[in-house]
C-alpha cells in the first residue's frame, strides 16, 4: 500500500520539530509528512529581507535555531508560493502552518487553511456571545480583530506568545472574566501544553489550531 503524503508549509523555516510531532500523532504512521518553509531559501544574514514594513501585516514564526522571527506578509508571499509549488509535487494535500489568510496563493492540490477551519468551527459553535482570542503579538491585535469580525459576536483579545515565556493561563483567565465562552489560540505555535494552561485558567472550551487541522487532514486521507 502506498503511503499517503501530507505537505506541511510553514511561513518560517522547516522542519518545524515543535509542531509536526503533534500532527504526526493524529495522522498516524500510515501518513508521511514532507515539510517546507517560506524562509528556507534565505541565509541567516538575509532574514532582514522579510522584516515587516510600517503598513504590512505582521506574522511570527520560528527558525531552525529556535529563535522566533517577525515576517512581513507582502515579502513572504512570493517565497511561500515557490515552496508550495515544490511541495505539491510530492504530496496529496498541504497543511498551511499559519492561521493567517493567503488568498493569493495558487495551488494545484487542496490546501487546509487553519483560519478557514477555525472560523467555520466557531460559527458552528456560536451564533452570538463573546469569543476570546489568545494572540502572539500586540501589533497583530487590530488585524486579527478585523479578521474575526462576525455579526452578533463580541471579541476579546489577550496577548501571550507561544515562542517565549508568557502567562497563557493568566491570559485565558482574563478572557473568561471578560465574558468569553470559547477561546481560540490564534497561532500554530501554540501546543497542547499551552491549551492545557488555557483550559486551567478559564475552564472554557479552547480551540487549538494544530490539532484541529491535523484531524481534518486525517479525515480527508482516510
Amino acid at each position: 500500500m502506498t503511503r499517503s503524503k501530507v505537505g506541511v508549509l510553514t511561513i518560517g523555516q522547516s522542519p518545524r520539530t515543535d509542531v509536526t510531532p503533534s500532527i504526526q500523532r493524529i495522522l498516524g504512521e500510515g501518513v508521511g509528512i514532507i515539510e517546507a518553509g517560506g524562509l528556507d531559501i534565505l541565509k541567516d544574514d538575509e532574514m532582514h529581507l522579510v522584516s515587516p514594513g510600517t503598513v504590512d501585516t505582521t506574522y511570527i514564526s520560528k527558525l531552525r535555531n529556535g529563535a522566533s522571527i517577525k515576517i512581513g506578509k507582502s515579502k513572504l508571499l512570493p517565497l511561500l508560493q515557490d515552496e508550495l509549488s515544490r511541495l505539491e509535487e510530492q504530496t496529496e494535500v498541504t497543511i498551511m502552518l499559519c492561521t493567517g489568510d493567503f488568498p493569493s496563493l495558487t495551488a494545484a492540490k487542496p490546501i487546509i487553511y487553519p483560519d478557514k477551519i477555525l472560523n467555520a468551527t466557531v460559527q458552528s459553535l456560536m451564533d452570538n456571545g463573546t469569543l476570546g482570542l489568545i494572540i502572539p503579538l500586540e501589533e497583530q491585535r487590530g488585524s486579527l480583530l478585523e479578521k474575526w469580525h462576525q455579526p452578533n459576536i463580541e471579541l476579546k483579545t489577550e496577548v501571550a506568545s507561544p515562542y517565549e515565556e508568557s502567562d497563557i493561563r493568566g491570559a485565558a483567565q482574563k478572557l473568561k472574566e471578560q465574558g468569553a465562552s470559547v477561546i481560540v489560540m490564534d497561532c500554530m505555535g501554540y501546543n497542547e501544553f499551552h491549551k492545557e494552561e488555557a483550559v486551567k485558567g478559564s475552564g472554557l472550551s479552547v480551540l487549538l489550531p494544530r490539532t484541529l487541522v491535523a484531524r481534518i487532514a486525517a479525515e480527508y486521507l482516510s
